[in-house]
């Protein structure tokens, strides 16, 4: 059962439901619903589809994710970014709004799925773990600001080119300031301005499901032609037929690097949203589980007249901030535009824009998180960077960009901070009769002829010239040096390049008189070091239990020195 409940984690939160919960999932997913349905139809519209494919893609896919995805928040359905990926990619294959370009649609979600699906089945969803929470975090606060702004065309009923730069959207939004259509602002800024005082007085009501109907009630009364206001209009009705994607090797071709593209971007963008939504609701995302729910929902996209999908940052901040539980919010949201798309579309038709774009801009404000920022500042500045460079470039770069950036200058942290590990020289303090970092406490008692050396990494090819410069400088700030003791208690892993680097150094500096000692060296280091003969080599030098051993082997330590606890091999002092 245990196996099976992993497999399908949607038995996990099921079996454990409880009747409470069915009424914040509904209003969620009620809310969600009414906002991807004009959603939905105008992404399709952006990738060059039908407005009925966008529907058609939010309807079963969401049901798929919701029965193996492990987020029990995650909005999955069409998002701009992908849609214009798909536009770029099949645009190039067929005409737009072509039978051959829905079909090439249709391979390009089957690619992506397929994909997901197989990355998830061999747990390549580890690789979410080189995207550091600092990225998350600025990456997340980025992305709300320019989803706020580019809700700014529906909330002033101004026109604004698609772009997801901050500046060019702040640019267009005050040029066409003056045309701003007072009815639609007048209706986005008390829907904006009731929704905060119902978040604050109560928060567990459904005010978005009834600012909804309100705006729609208001149009429909006043008339949209005696407003001007824009409205969600005709929705297309009629549910999809099952198909198989027809597969060339010429198309699969032109896809793949597309299909790789919206795999990575849309499983990044996923897992970062879902992961920050997690950690506010104490629960665990599981990365490949991710993979594999993303995965089936775009192969029932496929299969059923969509298009890639991914998780949705705005509807999923909206999904959270409604209420939302469990995925049966996501299922209740595919239901309801089943039925949307069969019986009710004529009541949409009235429902104002400017409600959509105020209900996703209150409920993405609250994840622009400045604290968080300051926390990494605080408490290590490099983090802090890497969030601030992610941060930017999503607000100038775009989304897309963003993220990929913040994922790379992570990565390029990481590996400067491996390449050059922390070492510290110590010295015994007689007080707490333990070794400690001379730069730490200059008090400690050094030795004149011996260097006691800690490295806090593990060696191997990257760091290994760091060590050896590191120890030629400290060699060299000691006059008359006769050993050097090196505090392996930190090294966790060593390869061979940098055994290879050690012995070169052993042997160089044997030939002016300094010799070698290791102290505390670990299991797993031990036995590489064994591999390549050092017990030969150098003998007792390499198998000291603790500094205070090899200090009494080498004859420094005297039975008149004051001697405490000795430290344990594997013990690392700060």
């Amino acid at each position: 059962m245990a196996a099976i409940r992993k497999v399908l984690p949607i038995l996990d939160w099921l079996g454990a439901y409880k009747r409470a919960d069915l009424r914040a999932d509904a209003s969620a997913g009620l809310t969600v619903a009414v906002m991807l349905v004009p959603q939905a139809m105008a992404y399709a519209m952006l990738a060059g589809l039908p407005p009925a494919i966008g529907l058609y893609a939010s309807s079963l896919p969401l049901i798929a994710y919701a029965l193996l995805g492990s987020s029990r928040h995650l909005a999955v359905g069409p998002v701009a970014m992908i849609s214009l990926i798909v536009f770029s990619a099949c645009s190039r294959v067929a005409e737009p709004g072509s039978a051959q370009y829905i079909a090439t649609a249709l391979l390009l979600a089957f690619l992506v799925g397929a994909m997901q699906l197989l990355a998830g089945i061999l747990r390549l969803g580890s690789l979410v773990n080189f995207i550091s929470g600092a990225v998350i975090s600025g990456f997340t606060s980025a992305a709300a600001i320019v989803i706020c702004l580019s809700q700014l065309k529906h909330l002033l009923g101004i026109k604004l080119t698609t772009t997801h730069s901050v500046f060019h959207l702040l640019l267009q939004a005050g040029r066409n300031l003056g045309q701003t259509h007072l009815a639609s602002l007048t209706i986005g800024a008390l829907t904006i301005g009731g929704l905060i005082l119902f978040r604050k007085k109560f928060p567990h009501f459904p005010a978005a499901f009834i600012f909804v109907i309100a705006g729609t009630l208001i149009v429909y009364l006043l008339g949209p032609q005696r407003l001007g206001v824009q409205t969600v209009g005709e929705v297309p009705r009629g549910l999809p037929s099952f198909s198989v994607p027809k597969a060339g090797l010429d198309s699969i071709r032109h896809l793949f690097p597309a299909a790789m593209a919206i795999f990575l971007v849309g499983y990044v963008e996923s897992i970062s949203v879902a992961r920050y939504v997690a950690a506010r609701e104490k629960y665990k995302i599981d990365p490949n589980q991710e993979l594999r729910g993303l995965g089936l929902a775009n192969l029932a996209g496929a299969f059923f007249s969509g298009y890639p999908v991914t998780g949705g940052f705005s509807r999923t901040a909206v999904n959270y901030r409604a209420g939302a539980r469990t995925a049966l919010a996501s299922i209740i949201t595919a239901v309801v535009i089943i039925v949307t798309v069969l019986f009710l579309t004529p009541l949409f038709y009235y429902l104002p824009n400017a409600v959509l774009a105020a209900i996703i801009m209150v409920a993405v404000a609250s994840l622009i998180d400045i604290k968080e920022a300051v926390h990494f500042f605080i408490v290590k500045k490099t983090d802090g960077w890497v969030l601030a460079i992610t941060f930017a470039s999503t607000l100038t770069l775009g989304i897309e960009q963003g993220i990929l950036i913040g994922v790379a200058s992570s990565l390029v942290v990481f590996i400067w901070h491996s390449s050059h590990p922390h070492t510290a020289e110590l010295g015994y303090l007689e007080k707490d009769k333990v070794f400690r970092n001379v730069r730490r406490f200059p008090e400690v008692r050094t030795f004149p002829d011996v260097l006691i050396l800690r490295a806090d990494a593990s060696l191997y090819f990257a760091n290994a010239k760091f060590l050896e410069d590191r120890l030629r400088d400290a060699v060299a700030e000691k006059a008359n040096l006769k050993w050097v003791i090196v505090d392996m208690s930190g090294v966790n892993d060593i390869d061979a390049v940098a055994v290879d680097t050690l012995e070169e150094i052993i042997k160089t500096y044997g030939e002016h008189g300094i010799t070698f000692a290791f102290a505390a060296v670990k299991g797993p280091v031990r036995d590489v070091v064994a591999r390549a003969g050092w017990e030969g080599k150098y003998g007792r030098h390499i198998g000291h239990a603790s500094i205070s051993e090899a200090l009494r082997e080498i004859g420094i330590w005297t039975e008149n020195d004051v001697r405490g606890p000795e430290q344990q091999p594997g013990e690392r002092p700060p």
